[in-house]
């Protein structure tokens, strides 16, 4: 079975809302069929530090338009975006279904380097969803640099186990001075845990005047770029096929090897 993906890779409107949703809701209208829309880290504002001015509830204008997009297209929409919760700030992704539920993932890994960490809340759980049998694996940009937290768990000794999950989709704001990491990291994450990799990254300068590339990319288990593009804003529509994902994992089981671990952390 297939599971058909369509990325936004995109410039932002800096802090203006209403001007990326419009411009969000104009390329959604134009795609002609597709299951899940990717769209970049805080996608409504870009990588701001100001969440005390922009952050949202979760009964907010921004969630209430993926509510309505899901609902209008029929599809799965996915990006981050600031959330005020319980006195914290959140760099909240959210997964939303078409019947308007949602799921949510909270940034483990708050960007210390650009003071995220004094801004917002890390989050301590991850979020696999779950879609016609696929599992995914939802992270925020940073995320990309600590493989254990994305790490497929191994199976027991004796234990017939199917993987963890089988895509790893990261959204981002990812500068175009540290890209290197950024694509050798993706492709690291996908051999590894031999599954999809995913990675959705903004283009063009924000309002720091920090440019971003893109280099949005779609990576096999193997390892290999299935598609990849910079520079440009662009809208790719990717089908991941199950059968060569179960082809690659049964004729090298190298996931079934690696070493048993439990993270640590009194918060998880």
């Amino acid at each position: 079975m297939s599971l058909t993906f369509t990325i936004i890779q995109t410039n932002l409107h800096w802090e203006d809302k209403s001007a990326n949703l419009l411009m969000l809701e104009e390329k959604i209208n134009s795609i002609q069929k597709t299951e899940v829309v990717v769209l970049p880290e805080m996608f409504s504002t870009g990588f701001s530090m100001r969440p005390e001015q922009f952050a949202e509830i979760m009964d907010g204008e921004t969630v209430n338009w993926m509510k309505r997009i899901s609902m209008k297209h029929k599809i799965i929409l996915t990006g981050s975006l600031m959330i005020k919760g319980d006195d914290h700030f959140f760099n909240r992704l959210i997964w939303m279904l078409p019947n308007g539920s949602l799921g949510y993932y909270d940034k483990r890994h708050c960007f210390a380097y650009a003071a995220e960490n004094d801004h917002y809340s890390a989050g301590n759980k991850r979020l696999i969803a779950q879609v016609k049998g696929w599992k995914i694996n939802l992270q925020i940009c940073y995320d990309l640099r600590f493989p254990v937290w994305a790490r497929q768990t191994s199976p027991q000794k004796g234990e017939d186990k199917e993987a963890e999950y089988d895509v790893l989709l990261y959204v981002a704001n990812w500068p175009e001075r540290r890209n290197h990491a950024w694509k050798t990291l993706l492709t690291a994450r996908a051999i590894e845990n031999q599954c999809y990799v995913i990675g959705v990254n903004r283009v063009g300068n924000d309002g720091n005047e920090i440019y971003h590339s893109g280099d949005s990319m779609v990576i096999d288990p193997l390892g290999e770029i299935l598609y990849h593009k910079a520079h440009e804003e662009d809208i790719f529509t990717i089908s991941l096929e199950e059968e060569k994902l179960e082809q690659i994992r049964n004729r090298f089981p190298f996931w079934r090897d690696a070493d048993q671990f439990r993270i640590m952390n009194d918060e998880l």
